[in-house]
């Protein structure tokens, strides 16, 4: 072929597809199909686009749905759309599902991710992966991507759910979504056969499923403590004394209720911790799966932590307002009124003052910590730390927070308890009661960690004998210790 033959070749080319040479297109392993241009449908080829990809969507109506699609992709009808990529994410409704039938020969062989999900449970018989793999037998139906809302998709995995769950009966076709999710910033699970689609489609109609416990405990104790308080507090002054102060059911009642849940709370988050601790003691050995309660027990921590910082936010804001309520007011000038007409003074208490300031440092130290760790539990905080500043701050500063928590409790009751007339029918007060379980487990924390350096202690001494390898490491709880924290 001479090079006048060539340069005609080349010349026609040009002219057979013009654009070609300025805007080169992708591969065809890198470009992939949207079916829907709803919101979904277009933060999800946002993301596609910024990872790299070429993105085509197929709508009813290219021309109208051009200025709506995101900068950069290509709309086509569905029959062109479907054929410039092997990989189709169908972004739309079950009941818009109809359009595929048509198109059943074009799409076989390819992948169909389906994003779909119902506005309740068992809304139909099957999946909706199922049903579009009904639909359209030739294609590898998957489905996925439906755990992810369109506003997690724009902002980007670091603030949004990592976790993206996959299932199919291809295991070609769930190894090309799971690159693809890989690529967009997702870790994806693989869950099995497209059976187990009905079960990813219920997630998003879950309410807040990790918080049902949380929320089951909080609502119990805040019942139960209320309750218990009002039958203290204020049946009681009426039965004896013919007293009504039902008043204070408002604020002087809900100031007690919050600080014993959120300490107990707080308990109930570091818990499960030494209980776990224990446990590896006993068996000897780290490498065994704890039990199914107290797995879930660590696996929610992280909820009670967050709840119990909310009681005490509501502890402090009902103590600020104390100052300004009628009954303290009035209270305040009787007796101020009473010291004047009968002409008397008080001597200035040092020991009270002492009491009364610890306990608000205390308060105010506890607090201060308490915040701390919700703030660190948040996962754009979380991203920032290493793993051993998070441990320090939600191990260390917790149990500390705890004990500030516990010591603050105490000097409220100060001396209290050794008064008869504390013990209204028999009955301890509430903050004596929400004092046990936040000293057991400092006390189970003490024990833990005495144990834990006298077992160090002998191991060393016993390789220093010769009697044990120096460096020797059984494999035991102190070699990884649980995380006892609000994450």
């Amino acid at each position: 072929m001479t090079g006048q033959e060539r340069s005609e070749e080349k010349s026609e080319c040009v002219s057979l597809s013009p654009m070609m040479e300025a805007v080169p297109a992708p591969p065809e392993s890198e470009r992939v199909c949207v079916f829907g241009t709803g919101d979904m449908g277009r933060s999800l080829g946002l993301r596609l686009l910024q990872a790299g990809y070429g993105v085509v969507f197929g709508s009813r109506r290219p021309h109208s749905s051009s200025s709506l699609i995101p900068h950069g992709a290509q709309v086509l009808g569905h029959a062109a759309a479907s054929q410039s990529a092997h990989l189709i994410f169908i972004a739309v409704q079950r009941e818009h599902y109809d359009f595929l039938v048509p198109l059943a020969n074009q799409l076989k062989g390819k992948v169909l991710v389906d994003l779909s999900n119902n506005l309740r449970k068992n809304q139909y018989p099957e999946a909706n992966a199922e049903y579009l793999q009904s639909l359209v037998p030739g294609a590898e139906v998957v489905k996925g991507f439906n755990t992810l809302s369109a506003w997690s998709l724009q902002n980007g995995p670091s603030d949004a759910n990592r976790q993206v769950y996959i299932c199919g009966e291809s295991v070609e076709a769930k190894q090309a979504v799971i690159a693809v999710a890989i690529k967009l910033g997702f870790s994806a699970l693989d869950q099995g056969f497209l059976s187990v689609a009905r079960e990813l489609e219920d997630f998003p109609l879950q309410l807040f499923p990790q918080w049902r416990l949380p929320l089951r405990i909080a609502i119990g104790l805040s019942a139960a403590f209320f309750f218990y308080l009002l039958i203290r507090d204020i049946i009681y002054a009426y039965v004896t004394q013919s007293k009504d102060i039902s008043f204070r059911i408002m604020v002087s009642l809900a100031n007690k209720v919050c600080p014993i849940v959120s300490l107990i709370m707080l308990s109930l988050c570091y818990l499960p911790g030494v209980l776990a601790s224990f446990l590896q003691l006993y068996r000897g050995t780290k490498y065994r799966r704890f039990p199914d309660w107290l797995d879930r027990w660590m696996l929610c921590r992280k909820q009670l932590g967050l709840l119990a910082l909310g009681f005490a936010f509501l502890h402090v804001l009902y103590t600020l307002i104390i100052p300004i309520r009628y009954y303290v007011r009035f209270k305040a000038t009787e007796r101020t009124v009473s010291v004047i007409r009968e002409n008397r003074t008080t001597q200035f208490d040092t020991t009270t003052a002492w009491r009364g300031d610890s306990y608000l440092s205390l308060g105010i130290l506890g607090f201060g910590l308490y915040v701390l760790l919700g703030i660190t539990s948040l996962p754009s905080v979380i991203n920032t730390l290493s793993w051993r500043e998070f441990s320090f701050i939600q191990s260390k500063l917790g149990h500390l927070t705890l004990l500030l928590c516990t010591a603050h409790t105490y000097l409220y009751g100060w001396n209290r308890f050794l008064s008869s007339s504390t013990y209204k029918w028999y009955t301890p007060p509430g903050y004596m009661l929400c004092l046990v379980l936040p000293s057991v487990v400092l006390l189970l924390k003490l024990l833990h960690t005495h144990t834990q350096n006298n077992t160090l202690s002998v191991m060393t001494a016993l390789s220093l004998r010769g009697w044990l390898p120096f460096n020797h490491r059984l494999p035991c709880f102190w070699d990884q210790k649980p995380t006892i924290t609000f994450n």
